[in-house]
């Protein structure tokens, strides 16, 4: 399963990396943050250790119970922050200028889905039941 083995190995880069980001450059994600989310500056922290978290469990090689706990994690997670989704999206279309745009945000909306079924795919937690989890 080349297909999948690539699969997870480039979703769980592209976690790390937003994690990394969330961490280190919290402010565009503080900016999309819907306001009744509660303690934002901590709720961006947190989700860029939760991205990192999932990202190591996708990756590590021993354990097939803690990929498939990583891929339900960032399916968990992808659900999670599809409100901040919709608020960048909404905010953007209220600018004058629609911000990035439904050539942006129309995809993003669409794939959010797709990030979900990955995550779980890519873990084995859904998929070929005689396939031990990518790796």
């Amino acid at each position: 399963m080349m297909t999948r083995t690539i699969a997870h190995i480039v979703l769980a880069l592209l976690y790390a990396a937003a994690g990394v980001l969330h961490i280190l450059v919290p402010r565009p994600f503080l900016g999309i943050t819907p306001a009744w989310v509660p303690f934002p500056e901590l709720t961006i922290l947190v989700t860029g250790l939760a991205e990192l978290a999932g990202a190591a469990a996708l990756l590590q090689p021993w354990s097939p119970a803690l990929r498939r706990a990583g891929g339900w994690g960032l399916a968990a997670y992808a659900v999670c922050v599809f409100p901040a989704n919709i608020n960048h999206f909404i905010m953007d279309m209220h600018r004058p200028d629609h911000g990035l745009g439904l050539a942006y945000h129309v995809p993003r909306m669409v794939l959010q889905p797709a990030l979900v079924w990955l995550a779980l795919w890519v873990s084995g937690v859904i998929g070929d039941r005689n396939h031990k989890a990518a790796g």
